[in-house]
């Protein structure tokens, strides 16, 4: 039967009306092997060095080694029902995080998804979980504190915005308490908090939630949480998720601090995935660029020209107090100074338990306020040389001169007045008359059981009696002649006063 020119004429003009759907190019490969939440692609060969890959599957992974006939990647999600044969494609996208001021006080995944129970995040904007330091013309020297609240951190060992400063010692030895500290201290302030969970148990992250929700400092922090339980893609993808969620805060012109708690787990996780991708094992069967790991997100933390900073607390567990450990020293070569906690000290009830000859902080005196300045003076060097003294003089001190039997009975006074309770940070003018009472000589009659309970009674007498005061040191913490008289005669009153 004959067609019809018109009917050919009506075909032609419906195919070109319906002409038109787009057409994607897409990289297609298929898994060679998988096991162990690492698959081995072939194909993909336009893939990118942390690409997100789609798995037929549904789950996502990223492409770590790209080699000449394959592509081997880790699986973010399900990786049992992956097998040969199964098709993957890529997606285009180096892995991304969702930013902004939504994610504050919510816990989330590493990929940003929430896991508080609290609904949804609503934030459209997301950044790329790699990206290169600010380089050195963009940087500002660090002139402003971090404010502890913990006093003989503040006192001696000061950390300034856009400073990295370590905290390392055995487990169990308070290096989650003096982060914990720090966030709280912030609370009414100027500076967002982030605490990234690093392989932790899920129970201790749930109670480190608690105690910054019972303290009122959920409200300004952003915990990123990786739990023990979860992959070892997730957990060596956590501190770059939090860290890109601060360089969204610090490149808005605002101040944020990170907390990594902890990056010996990360360097766990790091070393579980290269073994797996078949990576050449190096030192204690680390792949050999297992610093580039950490220096990645640690360089990125910077006081920046433009304004803005992000501060780092990376915290690192050690082994029997081995500071030399691989590990441990690659940290410490990065940061600006280390926070050293000895479980002899902590076992000995002196908490914080810090070792003021081992600790350092190397940009920080600069961004130490003037009045804690003026009052600490020589404090860390009257501390490590109370420990070498405490040490020889174990043994007897009868023979000993009067000089260095004050400088003994100095440094017990300093020890007890530097111990601090959990949770329970200072304010900056706590602090300086706290640390002034000590320097000044206030104390040298005070016996050393009663330090503690004179210190306690004094916090209160300051903050019922003297709040102009407390409130001017607060605002311009300038110590000047005058205010030091007028400091010493409220020290002279209290102790003539009040019962301690």
């Amino acid at each position: 039967m004959a067609v019809r020119a018109e009917e050919i004429a009506s075909i032609l003009r419906e195919q070109i009306e319906g002409f038109g759907t787009s057409v994607a190019a897409t990289d297609v490969g298929s898994v060679i092997e998988a096991g162990d939440g690492v698959a081995r692609i072939h194909g993909l060969s336009g893939a990118m060095l942390s690409e997100l890959l789609e798995f037929a599957n549904g789950s996502m992974g990223i492409a770590l080694n790209l080699e000449e006939e394959s592509v081997s990647a880790v699986v973010l999600g399900e990786y049992g029902d992956i097998k040969e044969g199964d098709e993957v494609r890529s997606t285009g996208r180096i892995i991304e995080v969702p930013v902004g001021d939504s994610m504050n006080g919510r816990v989330a995944h590493p990929l940003g998804n929430p896991i508080d129970g609290k609904g949804p995040i609503n934030t459209t904007r997301t950044r790329p979980i790699e990206r290169i330091a600010p380089g050195v013309t963009l940087r500002k020297s660090v002139n402003q504190p971090v404010q502890t609240g913990i006093k003989s951190i503040d006192a001696m060992f000061p950390i300034g915005r856009g400073q990295r400063e370590l905290i390392i010692g055995d487990r169990s030895t308070g290096k989650t308490a003096i982060a914990l500290d720090t966030i709280i201290n912030q609370k009414g302030g100027d500076l967002i908090c982030i605490y990234v969970a690093i392989g932790q148990k899920a129970a201790k992250v749930a109670q480190v939630v608690g105690i910054l929700e019972e303290n009122g400092a959920m409200e300004h922090t952003i915990v990123v949480a990786a739990n023990a339980s979860d992959s070892a893609a997730l957990q060596y993808l956590a501190p770059y998720a939090g860290c890109t969620m601060g360089e969204e805060i610090m490149e808005s012109g605002r101040d944020a601090l990170i907390v990594y708690d902890d990056l010996s787990k990360h360097a766990w996780a790091y070393r579980q995935m290269s073994l797996l991708l078949r990576r050449p094992p190096g030192r204690e069967a680390y792949p050999g660029d297992v610093f580039y790991l950490h220096s990645r997100p640690l360089e990125r933390a910077a006081r920046l020209e433009a304004g803005g900073s992000l501060s780092a607390l990376p915290i690192i567990e050690t082994q029997a107090n081995d500071v030399s450990a691989y590990i441990p020293t690659n940290v410490i070569s990065i940061t600006d100074g280390q926070i050293y906690l000895e479980s002899d000290l902590f076992n000995s009830g002196i908490r914080p338990a810090i070792n003021t000859g081992l600790s350092v902080s190397r940009v920080g005196s600069s961004a130490q306020t003037k009045a804690m300045k003026s009052v600490s003076g020589g404090l860390k060097g009257d501390m490590s040389q109370y420990r070498e003294l405490a040490a020889f003089a174990q043994f007897g001190t009868s023979d000993l001169d009067a000089a260095t039997r004050r400088q003994l009975e100095r440094g017990q006074r300093a020890t007890e007045i530097l111990k601090q309770d959990q949770f329970t940070p200072l304010s900056l003018a706590e602090e300086t008359v706290v640390i002034y009472a000590l320097t000044g000589g206030s104390l040298d009659d005070v016996p050393v059981s009663k330090v503690r309970a004179f210190e306690n009674e004094l916090r209160k007498y300051l903050g019922s009696n003297e709040r102009d005061l407390m409130a001017e040191i607060q605002a311009n913490p300038v110590w000047t002649p005058e205010l030091a008289e007028r400091v010493k005669k409220v020290l002279q009153t209290f102790k003539d006063t009040v019962p301690y």
